[in-house]
């Protein structure tokens, strides 16, 4: 997965990611709104076929951007692992 930033500034962070889509794009935005500083956290893809993602996350300038989106993606992980072990668990 590749990361392109196409705007970074002290409360507002734009990036594209190639290689994600919906999927992973919703999982991140929904996350991001856990955090209490972050005021705006969107994507969007112009065309699936032939667009890349773009995230948007706007904070309260209290925490950068980048931190709140390296939280996030940090408290998927742990999500995703959890859900992981207790599916593995569930199925033997």
């Amino acid at each position: 997965m590749e990361i392109k930033i196409l705007d970074d500034k002290k409360s507002k962070l734009m990036i594209e990611v190639k290689g994600a889509d919906h999927t992973l794009c919703n999982a991140l935005k929904a996350e991001l709104y856990n955090d209490k500083h972050v005021k705006i956290a969107t994507y969007s893809i112009r065309h699936p076929q032939i667009s890349l993602p773009q995230i948007i996350v706007e904070t309260d300038g209290e925490e950068s951007p980048r931190n709140a989106l390296i939280n996030a993606v940090e408290r998927l992980h742990k999500t995703n692992a959890k859900f992981k072990k207790e599916f593995a668990a569930g199925i033997r």
